[in-house]
């Protein structure tokens, strides 16, 4: 379980394919510290730490991830909101996240609000009942609150609001039009939907 608090910026320094993809990724992580076998959110994807060195760890990407996850996630140079998994009686600053992403989205608009960045999104309408204004939403691996929800035809758009902290500390400060990001929807919404399907049965 994380927190969609990201506590380092890594960068992908290789891609090797195998059965599945193993990619080495740069950390300012003490890897002296991570176990094998840990989990760390990268991305908003939650993976295994199969191999480690000085400022460095290796996960390997299966197919089923590589298909569901944004495209040029797994590439060379590409920077990763890393995560280490929460343990028990640390603060939950964000919300409940589990590192399981349930869509991509496309970011459709990016424009200054105050000092801030007030960021829009489009994901298809099978994730529109799990998102609601002031409700949580995980980008990349980060924790934010929709601002609102739009429903139409050709799906459901959402914007957020970045503030100048999360800009510097992430890598959604480098989001630009047309961009695709990783989406995990909150998983109390996910349990809630489930529960009103079957209390209307």
């Amino acid at each position: 379980m994380f927190t969609g608090i990201v506590t380092d910026v890594g960068a992908i320094r290789a891609v090797e394919p195998r059965g599945d993809l193993r990619v080495v990724i740069d950390t300012a992580y003490d890897t002296a510290g991570v176990e094998m076998g840990a989990s760390i959110a990268c991305s908003g994807v939650c993976l295994t730490v199969v191999d480690k060195g000085a400022g460095w760890f290796a996960v390997d990407v299966s197919g089923e991830t590589q298909a569901r996850t944004a495209q040029g996630q797994w590439t060379d140079g590409r920077r990763l909101n890393l995560e280490r998994a929460m343990k028990l009686g640390d603060e939950l600053g964000g919300h409940i996240v589990t590192g399981h992403v349930d869509g991509v989205a496309e970011v459709t608009e990016v424009r200054a609000d105050g000092d801030s960045r007030r960021i829009a999104f489009r994901v298809s309408s099978d994730l529109a009942p799990f998102l609601a204004p002031k409700g949580s939403v995980t980008i990349d691996g980060v924790s934010l609150t929709v601002n609102d929800v739009r429903d139409d035809d050709g799906g459901t758009a959402f914007t957020i609001n970045l503030i100048p902290h999360t800009q510097s500390v992430t890598t959604l400060g480098d989001l630009s039009q047309g961009q695709a990001v990783n989406v995990e929807i909150d998983v109390l919404a996910r349990y809630l939907q489930r529960m009103e399907h079957y209390r209307g049965r």
